[in-house]
């Protein structure tokens, strides 16, 4: 095609891959073969892979009319599968762009943790370099003092040999001497100073060993500073290298999410293509099934007329074969029971035929008048005999069978009923005695129960507080109206303590307590003689000796054996029984009276 310079870009953007054909079955052939390219024909007909149109003239175009039968008859399945389709793509669209967006997320997240990271390894390189720093300079001093010490060493060394000269000398000369006597001044002088050259020899080489030690620490210490330094700079290389990394998956997640983004756009542009299809096929669809659904309502109506039919006609039959049936068993119930035949039945005590009068009610009497109304027979109406039928049958069925021997069980039961009743009035006559033995016992033990109570919460309240001075105890009913079944609750506050319940209170508390209440009920009710075992094992000293006291107020009263393994409690007891066992396994028993 020829075009003006300054149409022709249009002019080609507009033409791009548009084929001129001569028939529309060329065109189609293009299009199959090429799907991105459009064909168009001599006569105005245009194809393409998404788009048909027919030619500008008047009358459908061939090309219009076999895409309108082709939409109809195989599009309808076709466009619903693809809107499914489609559906699913949208979905995992919409999956891979979430996961795309949480992958973006992740390198954001180890971005920046690369970032702090960088951050702290930066800060500990700085740390290691102030150590290496400090380490050299402790380094040069400790060299500084192992070189004054291995001076001082020296010159102890050259004190020493002076010394030991002059020592030698002094010998020599003592030997030359002879007969005099001998000058130990001199000698004793040259031997402590030698003893302190040895002395100063002595510290010197151990402040040379201390900072041949120190130097040696030190320069350990710079070494594995050292490799610290190299560690933190081989550290952050690698942070380096996972930030280039991370930063090029960020540049690929970028890409990728516009990738998934323009999918997105061309899926929702071919969704909203196809949604259109197949509203427009629903239409269609809708109409058939509402014309379908019409004749299907009138052809369960027509059929359910056929079936109330069918029904009606077989109720009549089954009910006439019933009737039937009944009409010969009652023919064969007459002839079997009665002797008489259907026919003379019919005929004496047939439904034409008059009936007697109703009988008299209980306590009514007839008239004598035989032509009363009450005497004379009366028409057949078959709801009041059915009605009489019924009423003589109750009557029939509680008169019951004939019982020959009821005169003498009526006797049996007379003398039983007699023997029962005797019987009756005997437990009656018991039970007024029990239940009065039962109030008795009840006020008996209420009374002795409410002197029990009150005495124990006395003494109680007395124990307890010289068991914790200052503490308040005592003794509270659960049901102060009903003394047979109330409880007994048991109220402690140490000193110092706001709280009451048991519960709330420390092990040593809750046994100093359980004794307390174990001595209230001594003290109230005394007891020949007591046995308690390891009462006070978990006492300390001073509750220990507070109890004991008490132990020896109740043995002026009674006779107390104590298990215990505590030595104070040992010591107040007249007398001790100890129990061990042998090697053999049997037991030895020892006792000792402390009186």
């Amino acid at each position: 095609m020829t075009a003006p310079e300054r149409l022709r870009p249009a002019v080609e953007q507009l033409l791009d891959r548009t084929v001129v054909v001569d028939t529309l079955e060329a065109a189609e052939a293009v299009v199959r073969a090429h799907p991105d390219h459009t064909a168009v024909t001599a006569q105005g007909d245009l194809l393409s892979a998404h788009r048909a149109g027919g030619g500008s003239e008047g009358a459908p175009s061939l090309l219009e009319a076999q895409a309108a039968v082709d939409e109809a008859a195989a599009q309808l399945t076709e466009l619903e599968e693809r809107c499914e389709r489609l559906a699913g793509e949208q979905d995992g669209a919409a999956a891979e762009r979430r996961a795309r967006a949480a992958e973006l997320e992740e390198i954001a997240a180890r971005r920046s943790s690369a970032e702090r990271e960088k951050s702290r390894v930066a800060g500990r390189v700085g740390t290691l370099a102030g150590q290496a720093r400090a380490a050299e300079g402790e380094a040069e001093r400790a060299a500084a003092a192992v070189a004054k010490a291995q001076e001082s060493l020296a010159a102890a060394r050259q004190e020493a040999e002076e010394l030991a000269e002059s020592l030698a000398s002094a010998e020599e000369a003592q030997e030359a001497e002879g007969a005099e006597d001998p000058d130990t001044s001199v000698r004793d002088r040259l031997a402590a100073d030698g003893a302190n050259a040895r002395q100063t020899e002595m510290e010197a080489r151990l402040q040379v060993r201390t900072h041949e030690e120190r130097v040696k620490a030190i320069a350990g210490r710079a070494d594995s500073l050292d490799r610290g330094a190299r560690a933190e700079r081989e550290a952050r290389a690698r942070a380096e290298e996972r930030r280039a990394r991370l930063r090029h998956e960020a540049e690929v997640a970028r890409a990728v999410a516009d990738g998934a983004r323009q999918l997105l756009a061309h899926v929702e542009a071919s969704l909203e293509r196809a949604g259109q299809e197949r509203e427009e096929v629903e239409r269609t669809k809708a109409e058939r099934e509402r014309t379908l659904t019409e004749e299907r309502g009138r052809g369960r109506g027509l059929k359910e007329e056929l079936d109330k039919l069918t029904d009606s006609v077989h109720r009549g039959e089954v009910l006439g074969a019933e009737k039937r049936m009944r009409i010969e068993q009652l023919e064969t119930k007459a002839l079997e029971e009665l002797g008489v035949e259907p026919a003379g039945l019919v005929r004496d005590y047939g439904p034409d035929q008059p009936v007697p009068p109703s009988p008299p009610a209980e306590g009514e009497e007839l008239p004598e008048d035989p032509e009363h109304p009450r005497n004379t027979p009366v028409p057949f109406v078959r709801a009041e005999q059915e009605k009489r039928l019924k009423a003589a049958e109750r009557a029939y069925q509680k008169l019951g069978k004939v019982n020959p021997l009821a005169l003498e069980e009526f006797a049996a039961l007379e003398e039983r009923h007699q023997f029962l009743s005797e019987q009756l009035e005997d437990l009656k006559k018991t039970r007024a005695d029990l239940l009065q033995v039962v109030k008795e016992v009840d006020e008996r033990v209420e009374q002795v129960f409410t002197e029990a109570y009150h005495d124990t919460a006395r003494e109680f309240e007395g124990v307890f507080a010289r068991l914790f001075p200052g503490g308040e105890g005592r003794l509270v009913l659960t049901d102060p109206g009903d003394m047979l079944s109330t409880g007994v609750d048991v109220e402690a506050r140490p000193p110092g303590k706001k709280v009451k319940r048991l519960s709330l209170l420390s092990g040593g508390e809750r046994s100093l307590t359980a004794v307390a209440l174990l001595v209230s009920i001594f003290k109230a009710r005394p007891s020949p003689f007591y046995v308690m075992d390891e009462v006070e094992a978990a006492l300390d000293d001073t509750n220990l000796q507070r109890l004991i006291r008490i132990m020896e107020e109740l043995k002026d009263s009674s006779q107390l054996i104590v298990i215990t393994h505590q030595k104070r409690t040992m010591e107040v007891a007249d007398a001790l029984y100890g129990v061990s066992m042998q090697g053999d396994g049997v037991s030895k028993v020892i006792s000792q009276r402390l009186s």
